[in-house]
């Protein structure tokens, strides 16, 4: 059985930079209006249901660089 890969979201935001956590944010489908208020939060701050939106999302982090 493969195992489902996650997504570091806490260990990513602490070490991007704002365009990339709003490029993370984008790919999750979170509205534009929203980016600009959350990309300036700690992960932690961010709800719930969008971090394990951001942590099963299959992202790899090389596509946010």
């Amino acid at each position: 059985m493969p195992k489902i890969g996650t997504f570091d979201g806490v260990g990513f935001w602490k070490n991007a930079y704002a365009h990339q956590r709003g490029k993370l944010l984008k790919r999750v489908n979170v509205p534009e209006d929203q980016i600009i208020d959350l990309v300036n939060k700690k992960y932690m701050e961010l709800p719930a249901p969008l971090r394990y939106d951001i942590e099963t999302s299959g992202i790899d982090k090389k596509e946010l660089q």
